[in-house]
C-alpha cells in the first residue's frame, strides 16, 4: 500500500497510488511517502516480458493471493483472485490491455455523483496526461491500427501497439468486412467502442509499463528528495487523529505484526485498491456500525456502504483445433524453441515476447431481435448507454491456459462487461492481516447468464465466417449446437473472473446518504481521509480497468491540489 506523509499525504505504491504520488511531489513542498505491502517490480521476469504476463499470477510472491468465497452460480466454486502485491500493484501483474471504456460509461458517472467533472469531455485532458502513445518495437507503419487524435504522447504511462505479427491478424480484420455483427473499429479508446479492433497495451520497447516503471521510474525518485518509497510496509488502519478526522496510518513491517504510525500534516489518501481500500477502513472502525461491533472492532464512523457494490467481469474461454502450427503452443512444447524466444527478448527486445497474448478485442451489444426482446422488457438495459457493450472478445493465437499435450488453437474469451450481478467485500475477524471475504457474486442476475450465453453463440458465429474457412477444425469443448439450458450448464461450470474489480468505496453525490466517498473523493463525513483507486467506481466500465485508474487517478491528483492551494 502507499502512503503520502509527513507533510501532506498517505497513499499505496499501487496502479493509481503512484500517480498521486507523483503528481503531489512535482510540488517540492509536498513531502510524499510511498508505503507498498510488498516488494520491488525490478528484475522480476515474469512481470516485465509481456508475454510472460500471466504467469505473474496467481499463487506467486507478487500475488496477495486472494481467494473467493464459494461462488453459488459457478456450481459452489471458489476462484483464485490475483492482486497485485508488489510496487506497481496490479499494473505489475495484469494483462497490461489499455482500454478506457466508452463515453457513456463516464458520463454516468457525472450523472449519478452529480459532478460534470468525471464526464468522458472532462477526463480527456487527464487520459492525455497519463498516456505517453509510443510506435511498437519493429516500428511498422501502424496508422491503420489506431487513431492517433484520440490518444496522448506527452504522457507518462507508455501505451503502444502490438510489436509482433501473428497468423491470425489477417483474418480478424478479414471477418469485419464479411459480417455486419463484427465492424471494424480503427480505436476502440476514441469514446465509441464498439467493433473489432488491434489491441493497445501498456508495452514500452519490449518492456511492461506499469505505474512503478512509469510514475515512480528513477527519474522521479532521483530528482525529487520529497518523493520517498518504503517497501514491505502493510498499512493495517487509519487512526482517528481527531474528531472525525483520520490522518494516521498504522503499518507493520514484519511478520511478528509490531506496528508503527505515520501521521500526515493534512490528509492520507487511501489507494489499496477495490479489496484492499475497504479492508482497511473496515478495521478502522469506518463502515456498518452493527456488523463491526459483531466483530469486536469499535466502530468509529457508521458508512454501510464500504465494502458494498463489488462488481467485476466474468468470463468464458473457448477454444477451438485449428489447422496450423504457428500458434502459441508451438513454443509452449518445445524448450529449446522458448528459450531462443527469451534470448531474442532478452538481448534485442523484439520477437514474440514482446506482446501479450492477446491479438485483437472485440466490443458487441446483443442485437434486439425475437430472442432477446423478452428479457430486456423485464430487465433495464445493464451497459452505461446503447453505444457500450454488452460483452467482450479477446482474441488469442493459441490455447489459454495450461499448454495441452497436443494440437493447435485458437482462443476467444468472451467477457460479460455490464453485469448486474453485485457482490461484496467484509471481513470475519478482527485482525486486520487476516483476509477479507472476497464475493464478486458472480451471475447472480439471470440477465448476466443470458449475456454470457450470447456471446458465445456470438464468438461461433465469428468463427463460422468465411476468413476462417480451412482454419478451424473443431471446437474444443463447446457444442456448436447446445440448446440454451446446456450452454447455461456450461457457462456455471466454466465461468472464471477477469479480475477487474471496482465499486466497494463508491461515489455519491455529495450529502448523499449511501456510498462512501463524495465526487471529490474525499470520505463522507470525516476530514483528513480521501480514497484514490478503482473501488470509487459506482458502475463497472465496460473496460480493462487499468486505463480507467490511471486517469481517475490523475484527477483526483488535481483535486488534492485545488483543495490545498
Amino acid at each position: 500500500m502507499t502512503t503520502l506523509s509527513l507533510n501532506i499525504t498517505c497513499t499505496e505504491g499501487g496502479t493509481a497510488g503512484n500517480v498521486i504520488a507523483n503528481r503531489l511531489s512535482e510540488n517540492p513542498d509536498y513531502s510524499v511517502l510511498v508505503i507498498e505491502a510488498g516488494g520491488s517490480n525490478v528484475d522480476v521476469v515474469d512481470i516485465t516480458v509481456p508475454f510472460y504476463g500471466p504467469r505473474a499470477v496467481p499463487d506467486t510472491p507478487q500475488d496477495w493471493n486472494y481467494t473467493t468465497t464459494p461462488q453459488v452460480n459457478l456450481n459452489g466454486r471458489s476462484l483464485a483472485y490475483p492482486r497485485g502485491f508488489v510496487l506497481g500493484g496490479s499494473s505489475s501483474v495484469n494483462d497490461m490491455v489499455y482500454t478506457r471504456g466508452s463515453k457513456e460509461d463516464f458520463d454516468r458517472f457525472a450523472r449519478v455523483t452529480g459532478d460534470e467533472g468525471w464526464t468522458w469531455d472532462s477526463l480527456v485532458p487527464y487520459m492525455r496526461m497519463n498516456e505517453r502513445f509510443s510506435p511498437p518495437v519493429d516500428h511498422h507503419n501502424a496508422t491503420d491500427q489506431f487513431n492517433p487524435a484520440v490518444h496522448g504522447f506527452s504522457g507518462i504511462d507508455a501505451v503502444s501497439l502490438a510489436g509482433f505479427p501473428t497468423s491470425i491478424d489477417s483474418r480478424v480484420i478479414e471477418t469485419t468486412t464479411e459480417s455486419k455483427e463484427f465492424p471494424f473499429n480503427l480505436d476502440m479508446n476514441s469514446g465509441y467502442q464498439l467493433g473489432i479492433g488491434w489491441v493497445q497495451t501498456t508495452i514500452k520497447n519490449g518492456s511492461r509499463s506499469s505505474s512503478a516503471t512509469s510514475y515512480l521510474a528513477s527519474e522521479f525518485i532521483a530528482s525529487r528528495p520529497s518523493l520517498n518509497v518504503l517497501l514491505h510496509a502493510r498499512v493495517t488502519r487509519v487512526l482517528q487523529s481527531g474528531l472525525k478526522t483520520f490522518r494516521t496510518v498504522e503499518l507493520v513491517q514484519d511478520i511478528n505484526g509490531k506496528r508503527f504510525t505515520l501521521t500526515a500534516k493534512k490528509e492520507v489518501i487511501l489507494s489499496a485498491g477495490t479489496i484492499g481500500t475497504p479492508s482497511i477502513l473496515l478495521h478502522s472502525g469506518i463502515g456498518n456500525s452493527s456488523t463491526l461491533t459483531s466483530l469486536g472492532i469499535e466502530p468509529l464512523h457508521d458508512l454501510p456502504s464500504v465494502g458494498q457494490n463489488l462488481s467485476d467481469h466474468a468470463l468464458v474461454a473457448l477454444s477451438w483445433l485449428v489447422n496450423s502450427n504457428d500458434t502459441f503452443e508451438t513454443a509452449g512444447r518445445n524448450t529449446t524453441l522458448a528459450e531462443e524466444e527469451f534470448d531474442q527478448w532478452n538481448t534485442t527486445r523484439t520477437g514474440p515476447l514482446v506482446d501479450t497474448p492477446t491479438s485483437h478485442l472485440g466490443w458487441l451489444r446483443i442485437a434486439r431481435d425475437e430472442d432477446s426482446t423478452s428479457i430486456f422488457e423485464d430487465f433495464p438495459d445493464p451497459a452505461a448507454g446503447p453505444n457500450t457493450s454488452h460483452y467482450e472478445f479477446v482474441v488469442s493465437n493459441g490455447f489459454v491456459g495450461p499448454t495441452p499435450p497436443t494440437g493447435n488453437f485458437l482462443t476467444i474469451t468472451v467477457a460479460l462487461v455490464s453485469p448486474l450481478s453485485r457482490g461484496t467485500v467484509t471481513l470475519n475477524s478482527s485482525d486486520p492481516l487476516s483476509a477479507p471475504l472476497i464475493n464478486p457474486n458472480f451471475l447472480d442476475h439471470e440477465l448476466d447468464v443470458f449475456i454470457l450465453r450470447a456471446a458465445i453463440r456470438s464468438a461461433m458465429r465469428f468463427v463460422a465466417t468465411p476468413a476462417w474457412a480451412n482454419y478451424i477444425i473443431s471446437p474444443v469443448d463447446v457444442n456448436v449446437n447446445a440448446t440454451d439450458a446446456e450452454l447455461d450448464e456450461y457457462i456455471h461450470n466454466k465461468a472464471g473472473a477477469v479480475y477487474h474489480p471496482v465499486g466497494t468505496a463508491s461515489m455519491s453525490p455529495k450529502g448523499a446518504s449511501y456510498g462512501v466517498v463524495d465526487p471529490d473523493l474525499r470520505v463522507k463525513g470525516l476530514s483528513g481521509l480521501r480514497v484514490v483507486d478503482i473501488s470509487v467506481a459506482p458502475f463497472i466500465p465496460a473496460a480493462h480497468t487499468q486505463a480507467p485508474t490511471y486517469f481517475i487517478a490523475e484527477r483526483a491528483a488535481y483535486l488534492v491540489k485545488e483543495y490545498w492551494n
